[in-house]
């Protein structure tokens, strides 16, 4: 994870800023100055927890893609027969944060390494995957992959699913906002927590004060 960390922060900033317009596909649109990306890493309570924090990420929603189930439920979606993943829009204005820069904190997020699953979540629904908008976002997400892998930045070959968004569904009430209205639960005080912890570390110019 360190060569990550680094890998990452000596690439941010020399790899083409490519992220414009709003995908036609996307079922929730902000406005027309903002842009979004979607990204699964594991449980979406976790992505969710992380990204809201960062400078410029104005909207954080939990949900599910990549699957073949219209309107998925949360128990649907964890039996793992309708094969989505738990992933989350991110709305951001690209004048403040880039699209590389949310790839940066995507890799460092989770462990792309792992196939469908995060630490004890196992299961399809968590899988790593990058669900891009446009070509753009296409490119650069498997470009980030390359170079990652080439340059071994972790131990493992990354894992990591890029695929077409063509559906996103928004997940219940209760999952948005999760971590910050459950913050005494178990699963927020002892994975969620430490998570975002060691996240706001390796980003802490980049969050919102």
């Amino acid at each position: 994870m360190k060569n990550a960390i680094i890998f990452l922060f000596a690439t941010i900033f020399t790899v083409p800023i490519w992220a414009s317009g709003i995908s036609e596909h996307q079922q929730i649109e902000p406005d027309s100055s903002m842009d979004t990306a979607t990204f699964a890493a594991g449980c979406f309570w976790c992505i969710e927890e992380q990204f809201r924090h960062l400078r410029g990420v104005s909207e954080v929603i939990s949900g599910y893609t990549g699957g073949t189930t219209d309107n998925p439920t949360y128990k649907e979606v964890c039996s793992g027969k309708t094969g989505h993943a738990e992933a989350c829009q991110i709305i951001y204005d690209p004048s403040v944060i880039s699209f590389d820069e949310l790839l940066a904190a995507f890799f460092i997020a989770h462990d792309p390494t792992q196939l469908n699953r995060q630490g004890n979540d196992v299961g399809t629904q968590y899988r790593s995957a990058i669900f891009y908008h446009n070509r753009k976002q296409k490119e650069l997400s498997e470009t980030y992959i390359e170079k990652l892998n080439i340059e071994e930045a972790y131990d493992l070959p990354i894992v990591t699913e890029v695929a077409k968004l063509k559906a996103f569904y928004k997940a219940e009430n209760y999952h948005q906002d999760y971590y910050e209205n459950n913050m005494d639960q178990p699963y927020c005080k002892y994975v969620i927590q430490p998570k975002t912890e060691k996240f706001q570390k390796v980003f802490k110019t980049k969050l919102n004060h």
